[in-house]
């Protein structure tokens, strides 16, 4: 089960990492969103991103729906998910 808690803990960390990527480019006008890493990037993250920014717009060409969803995911659902495994440890 330690295996299992590692795992998930590794994917969170790499789907972070994606995220806050992605985030961090949008800043840049010039990038070329349909060129390679950049339209994974964009095909990975923006359906994530949808239901957030459904809640909240861009406000004046400013996304926040990226830092919605790392609210999202530090506090609902890493405790949520650490707690369940941690019961089957």
């Amino acid at each position: 089960m330690a295996q299992l808690y590692i795992g998930l803990d590794n994917f969170f960390n790499l789907f972070n990492m994606i995220i806050f990527i992605r985030f961090m480019l949008t800043w840049f006008p010039n990038i070329n969103w349909w060129n390679q890493p950049f339209k994974f990037l964009r095909d990975f993250c923006d359906p994530i991103f949808e239901p957030f920014r459904r809640i909240i717009p861009p406000i004046g060409g400013l996304d926040l729906s990226p830092m919605v969803l790392f609210a999202f995911l530090t506090f609902v659902l890493e405790p949520l998910i650490l707690n369940t495994v941690k019961h089957f440890v």
